[in-house]
């Protein structure tokens, strides 16, 4: 199959000149909105589901169609791997057996995070894998770096990686995660020698553009 996926375009020439002040606010002002009962339900069974294997977790945050999720399983047997998504449509697609140590979650990303933080989860391995860039700049709250959620989500401590194939996505989240942590992420070019997780990273790869990662290693506070 050939791509030709189009780069990210942006009317930002650098990293968001309000980042630093969003993200201060939700360090001053946690999330306090009211968590969806349908993610409170799905997170009561991914929890059970969970604590049942009594294995280390990767959490593969925002998982589409549930390839990573899938793959991350294969990559980690020895790990309970969960995939969550907001969709109903893109989980439902039929891509092969889930393994034994997979679960798919249909759920609000943003509760889950607040509910796992409640519940103690410490995920060894935590995936952000092409979310949605956002691109404009007055979209920068719906990017995950600009949103109130951030704490929480670095909060859940783990090795954490993020790929985007929007450089400039991977700058400001680790502008961001500086901010909260005082950690400087790594990150760099990422080349998957086509070992792709997600088919976002290879209808991207495949289609001639850069991609890149970020990797940091957070204490579960």
């Amino acid at each position: 199959m050939q791509y030709n996926s189009r780069p990210v375009i942006s009317n930002q020439p650098g990293p968001h000149h309000d980042l630093a002040r969003r993200v201060d606010r939700a360090l001053a002002t946690p999330l306090r909105k009211p968590i969806a009962e349908h993610t409170k339900q799905a997170f009561e069974q991914a929890h059970a589901w969970y604590h049942a294997r009594q294995a280390p977790l990767v959490l593969d945050a925002g998982c589409g169609v549930g390839v990573s999720t899938r793959q991350l399983a294969a990559r980690f047997p020895d790990h309970a791997v969960i995939g969550v998504d907001r969709s109903e449509d893109r989980l439902g697609r039929d891509h092969g057996a889930l393994p034994d140590n997979a679960l798919l979650v249909r759920a609000d990303l943003i509760d889950f995070w607040r509910l796992a933080e409640q519940a103690g989860w410490a995920p060894a391995r935590h995936y952000l894998l092409y979310p949605n860039p956002y691109p404009k700049g007055a979209h920068l709250k719906m990017r995950w770096h600009g949103h109130p959620v951030l704490p929480t989500l670095l909060a859940l401590g783990g090795l954490l990686e993020l790929r985007s194939n929007w450089q400039l996505y991977v700058e400001e989240f680790a502008q961001a995660v500086a901010q909260v942590t005082g950690k400087q992420a790594e990150t760099g070019i990422w080349q998957p020698q086509g070992e792709y997780l997600t088919p976002f990273e290879a209808k991207y790869a495949q289609s001639g553009q850069t991609l890149w990662r970020l990797q940091i290693e957070l204490e579960r506070t």
